[in-house]
């Protein structure tokens, strides 16, 4: 087994270099080889992802969080839509790490078991419409409260998780919604929204069960609606998303689709797999199982 591990410049939280001796002891422990290339920035990470030499490798891992795994994903597919891929990886060493939760992967020594014992799951890709698009993503993709809570913890990188909670609480004093308009396989939608969220996998900020009954492979999203709400319940009913039984308020709504747009007034901005991008309207729909990832075995209890 031979891997090219790109490792986010932010990864560690900011000491890459920390990880550095940690992955090749791993790397070498495991019996597996691998190049480790470390850009200095984003945009530099695409450019060593567009000259990798896949037919060499036989997985692709970024060592970093969801965003490092988009930019790879969107650099990958975006060049060549139609090319066969070699399997992909994730070393978790970023602020959340959700996707790759449904992977069960939690950490450094999880994502490196996972490149040694080989097991691979089927993963749908969700692919959205912007200017210069298309992209895509894996995890989900958010519009209204959620962006803005994202765009907050992002500003508190030190406190992991933890700041997901705190733009929560921060965000909430200036809590709006926002009229949206949406067709989702067909059927029209019309209402006043506090989010939406376009889910491939379970997880969000973290730990949080965004979409409970969300599955990697089946084809399909999932897509969490929430109404226009008070502050006062929306922070009463916050730590419901921790086990997923959020979807029992009245103001929830879990819907299926393969294909939707969507429109806002006034226009929102997008939060794909972590990343603050483009903005309402977009056309939303599903690769089914167009890549594969490393994963570690379902735990039998």
């Amino acid at each position: 087994m031979k891997a090219a591990l790109i490792v986010n410049p932010r990864a560690g939280r900011g000491k890459r270099y920390t990880l550095l001796p940690a992955l090749k002891n791993g790397l070498h422990r495991r019996g597996l080889r691998g190049d480790l290339y470390l850009p200095r920035t984003i945009a530099e990470a695409a450019a060593v992802v567009r000259r990798l030499p896949l037919d060499a490798y036989d997985a692709v891992a970024t060592v970093g969080g969801d965003g490092t795994n988009y930019q790879l994903l969107n650099t990958l597919l975006r060049d060549d839509p139609q090319r066969p891929l070699p399997p992909l990886a994730i070393i978790p060493a970023g602020r959340g790490n959700s996707f790759a939760r449904d992977l069960d992967l939690q950490s450094v020594n999880d994502g490196l078991d996972a490149l040694a014992g080989g097991l691979l799951q089927p993963v749908d890709v969700c692919r959205f419409t912007q200017p210069g698009g298309p992209y895509y993503f894996v995890n989900l993709m958010g519009l209204g409260f959620v962006t803005d809570v994202a765009v907050t913890a992002a500003r508190l990188p030190w406190l992991g998780d933890a700041g997901y909670a705190v733009g929560v609480f921060h965000r909430v004093l200036g809590l709006r919604s926002h009229r949206l308009e949406m067709e989702i396989d067909g059927a029209r939608i019309e209402t006043d929204n506090c989010f939406v969220e376009i889910c491939n996998s379970r997880f969000t900020g973290g730990a949080m069960r965004m979409a409970p009954e969300a599955r990697l492979d089946d084809g399909l999203f999932d897509v969490v609606l929430l109404a226009s709400l008070g502050r006062l319940k929306l922070i009463g009913s916050f730590p419901r998303i921790y086990n997923g039984t959020h979807g029992r308020l009245q103001e929830i709504r879990f819907l299926r689709a393969r294909r939707l747009r969507v429109r806002t007034v006034p226009p929102k901005t997008l939060l794909p797999d972590g990343e603050v991008f483009g903005a309402t309207p977009t056309e939303v729909d599903i690769l089914p199982r167009r890549v594969t990832y490393f994963r570690l075995p379902l735990d039998p209890a």
